[in-house]
């Protein structure tokens, strides 16, 4: 008999829908997390060491030593550095420090392949369900976690059937600048929907507007992740068993080949086997493909879901292409979160360019952010004059940007590294290739547009670098884990279950066919719900 119905690994937007949604519908559920839960003075405020810039580490994990990758030109990365492509790793994973921009995909971000065609040496392709299918479920996840915003602003949407919880958070004083700009160029603007309360919205208060949003845990408990949303409704529900500090070492099947647990590790280096009627993995695109690519069995050598060889590849994240701009007067008013106007005019329709992407104004940076990425090339970058540009200037700059509908490239991936072993002796991610060059055309651009924008807000000066190919990933990992009918050329079906298994699903952004040109977080719980009402249903 197995000792659970369900075990979920990973807490974070998928995993805290999963656990939730089974463990109300009375399924007894254990909640696996590889990292510690954290109070909100754990996570700091620290400028230095966050999740939006990590010089000298995070403060939502991973730790900086034990957890490295590796990549092709040789190096062993750790958490911290360039080209590990993070996600948090704490008891609502990246939902503890995000954003919280609540962004629908679009119909057509469905059918990119049917829309566009493939280009050649891509992995373009249609998901296998549409909008359509999800819309219930976006609408699920604005009422019962929480969402902001203005339906009637969403005009690149079809019509909404119930609108948000609450009303749009205000517009700062940086925002009212730039939907000026919007204006002045004819682009339709909207409101940035938000998994934020604006108003007291269950049991918890309205936002406070302070100035550490993205990257930080919010100290008044008013940002709506899986840490104080989905995860405490199900333990709420006496049918969910939560550990954090475990960390799942690999799958383990039946004589038959069938996965029937799991083989996990502790902090303390406790080794214990577990077993389930039904696993769901929400690790996150690289560590969901590296468990299975690590479970190999007699009946999947390669790793399980992987006779085809598609787990790991076409990873995808999102290009953020934008430029800043200086402003002749002070736009910053210290009021947060930040990012509120937004426009959605080239997300598709632009000629040649496949697919676009969404351009907002930026959240709320701190110096240092200021001074790593939108400091001018051509400031003075040490000294004194460069500490008296950045106190006259700081609340001058602001930026443009957003992420593009990437091209998937099939060599862009994540496999295994046997000779490097993390803390617990188990083989790290090892990240290879690049996204597809169309990917680089189309972020070029919305680079334009962002300028365009600038300029016509009142920027006075405008700089930012023109994207370049590289492997993509550290914003918003998607796509190792592909959904698709075809077992030949996807890891999962429509219903995120793996083709090979009966009894092992995928809930997080791994299934993802394409990443949209939005924040896939909305999409990554919505997904998740259905698969989790279709395990109910089935199982």
């Amino acid at each position: 008999m197995s000792q659970y119905d369900v075990i979920v690994v990973g807490s974070g937007a998928g995993g805290g829908v999963t656990a939730a949604v089974l463990a109300e519908a009375g399924k007894s559920v254990l909640l696996l997390e590889r990292g510690r839960e954290l109070s909100t003075e754990a996570i700091g405020r620290d400028h230095l060491r966050n999740q939006r810039v990590s010089l000298y580490g995070h403060n939502a994990g991973p730790d900086i030593d034990g957890n490295p990758r590796t990549s092709d030109d040789g190096r062993v990365i750790r958490p911290h550095e360039p080209g590990y492509l993070n996600n948090a790793a704490c008891l609502g994973s990246g939902t503890r420090v995000y954003a919280a921009q609540a962004w629908r995909y679009m119909p057509q971000d469905f059918r990119m392949a049917s829309i566009y065609g493939v280009p050649e040496d891509s992995s373009l392709a249609d998901w296998p369900i549409s909008y359509d299918d999800l819309a219930p479920y976006y609408e699920k996840v604005e009422w019962e976690l929480g969402v902001c915003g203005d339906d009637r602003t969403m005009y690149h949407l079809p019509k909404y059937k119930k609108p948000y919880p609450m009303p749009a958070l205000p517009l700062p004083g940086k925002s009212r600048v730039h939907l000026k700009g919007l204006e002045a160029l004819g682009w339709r603007g909207l409101r940035m929907p938000r998994l934020i309360n604006s108003i007291p919205y269950n049991d918890r208060p309205a936002c406070a507007y302070c100035q550490h949003c993205f990257g930080f845990g919010c100290p008044n408990d008013s940002k709506n992740g899986s840490h104080n949303t989905t995860i405490p409704r199900a333990l709420r529900s006496g049918n969910c068993e939560l550990r954090s500090q475990v960390m799942a070492r690999e799958l383990l099947t039946s004589d038959a080949g069938s996965v029937n647990g799991l083989s996990v590790v502790a902090a303390d280096g406790t080794e214990e086997v577990i077993t389930a009627g039904v696993v769901v993995l929400s690790c996150g695109a690289v560590e969901t493909a590296r468990l299975l690519l690590n479970s190999a069995t007699r009946r999947e050598p390669n790793g399980i879901g992987n006779n085809s060889d598609q787990v790991g590849r076409h990873l995808q994240g999102h290009y953020y292409p934008g430029a800043s701009g200086l402003f002749p007067d002070e736009i910053y008013d210290g009021l947060g979160p930040g990012a509120s106007i937004a426009t959605c005019d080239f997300n598709h329709d632009n000629g040649d360019i496949i697919g676009g992407g969404m351009l907002t104004d930026s959240d709320v940076c701190t110096p240092i952010v200021v001074w790593k990425s939108q400091y001018p090339p051509d400031a003075p970058r040490w000294g004194i004059e460069a500490k008296r540009f950045m106190r006259e200037n700081f609340r001058r700059i602001n930026d443009i940007n957003g992420p593009v509908h990437e091209i998937p490239h099939p060599d862009g991936r994540v496999t295994i590294n046997s000779k490097v072993r993390d803390r617990y002796g188990i083989p790290v991610a090892h990240l290879s290739g690049t996204t597809h060059p169309e990917t680089v055309r189309t972020a070029s651009f919305i680079h334009e547009r962002a300028r365009e924008w600038l300029r016509a807000s009142g920027a006075i000066k405008v700089w930012g670098a023109a994207p370049v190919l590289r492997l993509s990933g550290g914003q918003h990992q998607a796509g190792t884990c592909r959904m698709g009918e075809d077992p030949a050329t996807s890891v999962v079906d429509k219903w995120c279950r793996v083709h090979s298994q009966d009894n092992l699903f995928v809930a997080d952004a791994s299934p993802h066919v394409t990443n949209g040109g939005f924040n896939p977080a909305e999409t990554i719980m919505a997904l998740a719900w259905r698969t989790a009402e279709n395990i109910v249903n089935s199982w």
